[in-house]
């Protein structure tokens, strides 16, 4: 394809991507309220979970409708929609009167990152030339772990000036002094704004425009895309071809059971919920939690998540860059194995630490270890993968029901992961995330393409083969 405008393309990124700093904030804020709320209200094992947990209900919920809604509204209305859940639900957390309105607050605030986890990654990789692809993709990953770090930011500077505030009087003390829980989630209110604002500046998807058969629209965008106009034309015929292969198919939920397409879902499905049985998402709710129970007070737990964040982050800038060079499938490789590593010494810590004479220094940098090799590998492939890898006209469905699978993971450890690391003691837990990484590796090694470099219609054209 033609000479692209990269700065106009690069911009549409970065708005959509802000979703994800909402999606990161809104998923790692809740890890610097746990020991507040489950003091509070007094809640055992299995209620601090569900309150962990609800959350990612939410997320299940908000997936099961952003398929429909990115494919019938666009991907630009669905982003909009998810701004106004987001700032509902910060607003609703921050002045909750009781635990059973945190939780739904904290349900609707997950809707939003389920949507957001389906249209934006989307809409990127639809305005995206295949040779960038996967980097703007990857912009959204950046856009969550940033999310991440700001909530450890956040979380550990509002512990530390909850001492100003606790001889204040009214609902400044409870925000930010006896109650720091309700400043730390209700800060996520700026972001959200900022989103609400920003959607208004770009156009909607113009590959979701050409399935809608509004070409003209479509063809102004992509002439905005591509620098010539020939080269705006010449993308939009071969989406149309793409499109005219399947046209008399059926467009609703049944196409994802057929031969072809049925194969990319389950591949997806697959990728998608193991990567959340490898103990990221554990880390980052209860990461300081778990500094904790090797000995740390409840400061330096949060300082040292802090850590984790910042190292979340930078690794997600080192795989933007090389993503499109190196290839999902080698960075998929690379990473996991390093993640497998990594996941026993932390095991091996938790028995030996005492014996062996290991401080929690050690700890951290096994934790700091593991984050470099799961955001360098699972976390940044894994939008990039469920984004590429569907047909055009049931593109949001197919990707709503991978991302499904997603949530559902991710709950399963949010709820269970108390459970597991008193049940399977902290050493037995990690020691299960090390071995669910072999099954990962080898769903994506038999049964993945590689993607890097393909333009949407080819990696189409891969699944279709078989039919």
């Amino acid at each position: 394809m033609g000479k692209e405008n990269m700065g106009y393309i690069a911009f549409l990124s970065f708005v959509a991507a802000l979703g994800g700093l909402l999606f990161g904030y809104d998923t790692a804020v809740i890890s610097g309220t746990v020991s507040a709320v489950t003091e509070q209200f007094q809640l055992s094992a299995m209620q601090s979970g569900w309150y962990v947990g609800c959350a990612l209900v939410g997320s299940i919920i908000g997936v099961l409708f952003a398929g429909t809604l990115s494919d019938n509204w666009g991907r630009k209305w669905t982003m909009f929609i998810s701004a106004v859940v987001f700032l509902a639900s910060a607003v609703g957390c921050m002045l909750s009167n009781s635990l059973n309105e945190l939780v739904v607050w904290r349900i609707v605030g997950g809707a939003g990152i389920g949507i957001v986890s389906v249209a934006c990654p989307l809409y990127i990789s639809e305005v995206s030339p295949a040779s960038h692809r996967g980097r703007l993709v990857s912009l959204y990953q950046l856009a969550i772990t940033i999310g991440f770090l700001a909530s450890y930011l956040v979380n550990f500077f509002l512990s530390n000036l909850s001492v100003d505030y606790a001889s204040s009087n009214g609902m400044m003390q409870k925000i930010f002094g006896t109650e720091i829980w309700r400043g730390m989630l209700g800060a996520e209110t700026f972001p959200a704004l900022l989103f609400f604002i920003v959607i208004f500046l770009i156009p909607e998807s113009p590959r979701w425009l050409l399935v809608k058969q509004r070409d003209e629209k479509a063809f102004g965008i992509f002439s905005r895309i591509f620098v010539k106009k020939e080269d705006a034309l010449a993308q939009i015929k071969e989406i149309k071809e793409m499109l005219n292969v399947s046209s008399g198919e059926v467009s609703d939920w049944r196409v994802l059971i057929q031969k072809g397409f049925r194969k990319a879902v389950l591949v997806g499905c697959a990728i998608a919920i193991l990567g959340q049985f490898m103990g990221v998402n554990a880390v980052l709710y209860y990461g300081p939690s778990i500094f904790e129970s090797s000995g740390l007070s409840s400061g330096d737990s949060l300082f040292f998540q802090s850590w984790i964040g910042v190292v979340n982050m930078l690794t997600t800038m080192l795989a933007l860059f090389i993503v499109d060079k190196v290839g999902r499938k080698k960075l998929v490789y690379v990473g996991v194995s390093g993640m497998i590593i990594t996941l026993v010494m932390i095991g091996l810590y938790f028995i030996y630490s005492t014996s062996w004479g290991l401080s929690g220094i050690f700890l951290l940098v096994c934790f700091l270890a593991y984050i470099f090799f799961t955001a360098g590998s699972i976390s940044a492939v894994i939008f990039i993968f469920l984004s590429e890898m569907y047909p055009a006209k049931v593109r949001g469905k197919a990707m709503s029901v991978a991302t499904l699978s997603l949530w559902i993971g991710t709950y399963l450890i949010g709820q269970l992961t108390p459970w597991m690391l008193v049940t399977l003691t902290p050493s037995g837990t990690f020691f299960l995330f090390a071995a669910i990484c072999i099954p990962y590796m080898l769903v994506v090694w038999k049964l993945m393409p590689e993607t890097a470099g393909k333009s949407l219609e080819e990696i189409e054209r891969f699944w279709l083969k078989e039919r």
